[in-house]
């Protein structure tokens, strides 16, 4: 067990590093955020001035050594329009996203694993063929859309949800809703497709044969054996919802880090662009080792190596 912590351990830094190096790159490629803070007004000689106050005249190699080193300890610099650390930017906004991803998490699995495993007892008939439709039009279906939809239907017709903010408990339920029928369709089909594997096996034809009540048999011995691969595209998923609420979170004006990030990115603010892909990658990495760890006690065949 230690040696599989240790590798796991290696692996993240290694990871960390690799996603370092690419923020570092890309946020520098996307242009100068000197000219975007200098005023109109400012002559050459004051625009240099403040490159040279920012460290943007360094080599740049020299400007990556001093980001990872100040990354390392959670210093990710000063944000250029808030003049506050990037990463306290971060902490503020990052409990916001963390209720929304677990309300749409929540909404996700309460509906992709009844209708996928309905959908695997009645392979091929009606109800299998309107819940993969419905699973498919989920997938296809663009979240902003949705979420546009959602605000025109119960917000400017029904009045029953508010359309933007988080002011009060019922305004995270379209955001989540947006991102949670996206979520169910993908984890609905990987439910079907596993719990039709397992039910073909001998030991569920065996339990049949036992005289097991249906229920009993679906839940104790079919959907158990099939949840690896439901817990695998789960872990996924809750990874794509940290990152992908960044459109949900605009759609709705929801004041979590998705928004911070694209507040930030359309006024070039790279110090807090760096600090949110930074942890949104350090999330991701971190989902996937507690999938890891979850397996284990899912199947206790399963051994850390």
């Amino acid at each position: 067990m230690r040696g599989f912590f240790i590798s796991r351990l290696a692996q993240l830094v290694v990871t960390m590093f690799i996603v370092s190096l690419a923020v570092f790159l890309i946020v520098r490629l996307s242009g100068d955020p000197i000219l975007v803070l200098a005023p109109d007004f400012f002559s050459q000689e004051q625009i240099e001035e403040m490159r040279r106050f920012w460290g943007f005249d360094r080599p740049l190699a020299e400007q990556y050594v001093t980001f990872i080193t100040r990354a390392i300890t959670g210093d990710f610099g000063t944000s250029y329009l808030a003049k506050r650390p990037a990463m306290e930017l971060i902490i503020e906004r990052l409990g916001y996203t963390w209720m929304l991803a677990a309300a749409a998490a929540a909404i996700g699995v309460t509906i992709a694993i009844p209708l996928g495993v309905l959908s695997a007892l009645k392979r091929n008939s009606l109800i299998d063929l309107v819940i993969t439709l419905l699973s498919s039009l989920g997938t296809a279906m663009p979240s902003f859309w949705l979420g546009l939809m959602l605000i025109i239907i119960f917000s400017v017709h029904l009045r029953m949800l508010p359309a933007f903010g988080a002011l009060e408990p019922k305004a995270i339920i379209m955001p989540a809703a947006t991102l949670g029928v996206g979520m169910a369709a993908r984890l609905s089909r990987m439910t079907r497709s596993a719990m039709l594997e397992v039910l073909s096996q001998d030991y569920v034809r065996t339990a049949h044969s036992k005289g097991l009540k249906q229920n009993i048999v679906v839940l104790r011995h079919a959907l158990r054996n099939a949840l690896i691969p439901i817990v695998t595209v789960f872990g996924l998923q809750l990874g794509w919802l940290l990152g992908g609420s960044v459109v949900v979170e605009s759609v709705f004006s929801w004041p979590g880090l998705g928004r911070l990030m694209i507040d930030s990115i359309n006024v070039r603010d790279n110090t807090v662009v760096q600090a949110g892909l930074f942890w949104f990658a350090l999330t991701f990495i971190l989902i996937n080792y507690a999938i890891d760890v979850l397996y284990i006690l899912l199947d206790p065949r399963i051994k850390f190596e």
